[in-house]
């Protein structure tokens, strides 16, 4: 991840609540009470020793450690170090954080700038979480695939289905499975040239990564997109692509909110494809809006 694009996102302070919402679900409930604790109160967090943050959070000295190591620090003293700074940050003058709850009386309104400030602090998590260098190569293997399967069960289906019409509009082959039946017995034709895709916001959806240990048998290049960069289906990914998605809520399941940050990935992927193969994309894209072009002008009419 570039500075430019860490200070556009909030700095070491940013990247920090970025890290916790992101790996909170896969912490033991012990670490999680130090995460949230450190999440919520950077402040008061900050001006605590190791012993004081375990007291407050009813865990040991050993966890809040393995906690701030988890969220990327080489010991406590450097986790205090980013509370201090994100306490700054907040006391700079920035805006409130607006509580996403929604509430089943809630006016339309209030609906509407929740969901915005979410799906807004969706995508700058996943901006910031996201490991470039993971992405180059899966974009790279992607621009000289001979064919690239994308697997996606429900909401990430959907994700699966926005990938393969961008590629197929660049002139690459591209097919998007939902029933795991056909996406096991394409997998078995798969080879080394070709690429495989899994989106599985939880990693652990056994329809998406059979179709993937298949195709990482065969030889296909293999690129994980998850919100679980420990789960099941990275252990078959040559590429892991993480993604981040605001707490599930009564009215907001995780498979619903994941959508925003995949589609994010997606288009990073697409951009990135359509970059490097520029002089056949441009035309073919060309080509695509031409050949529909006249249905836009009798819809217009």
């Amino acid at each position: 991840m570039t500075q430019d694009v860490k200070e556009i996102f909030g700095g070491p302070g940013g990247s920090l609540a970025a890290k916790v919402r992101t790996l909170a679900p896969s912490m033991t409930r012990s670490m999680q009470r130090v995460a949230e604790a450190v999440a919520g109160d950077p402040a008061g967090c900050a001006a605590l020793t190791v012993t004081g943050l375990a007291e407050l959070t009813g865990t040991s000295e050993a966890t809040v450690v393995r906690t701030a190591r988890l969220l990327g620090y080489p010991g406590y003293r450097d986790l205090r170090l980013a509370l201090a700074g994100l306490a700054a940050q907040q006391q700079s003058g920035r805006a409130p954080v607006i509580t996403t709850d929604i509430a089943v009386d809630d006016p339309i309104a209030d609906v509407v700038t929740k969901l915005a400030y979410e799906e807004q602090q969706t995508l700058a998590d996943t901006a910031a979480g996201l490991d470039t260098a993971q992405l180059g190569a899966a974009v790279t293997a992607l621009a000289g695939a001979r064919r690239t399967d994308v697997y996606g069960i429900g909401a990430s289906g959907l994700v699966a289905q926005d990938l393969t019409q961008k590629l197929l509009r660049i002139g690459l082959i591209a097919h998007a499975h939902s029933d795991p039946h056909l996406a096991v017995t394409n997998a078995v034709q798969l080879r080394s040239g070709d690429v495989a895709i899994a989106i599985t916001h939880s990693g652990s959806t056994g329809d998406v990564i059979e179709p993937l240990r298949v195709a990482f048998e065969r030889g296909a290049t293999t690129v994980a997109i998850t919100g679980r960069p420990d789960s099941p289906v990275t252990q078959y990914a040559d590429h892991v692509l993480t993604t981040s998605t605001s707490r599930e809520t009564e009215l907001r399941p995780a498979a619903m909110s994941s959508r925003t940050s995949q589609l994010l990935v997606v288009d990073c992927l697409f951009v990135g494809v359509a970059q490097q193969t520029y002089e056949t994309a441009a035309p073919a894209l060309a080509a695509s809006y031409e050949a529909l072009a006249h249905r836009h002008r009798s819809a217009s009419r």
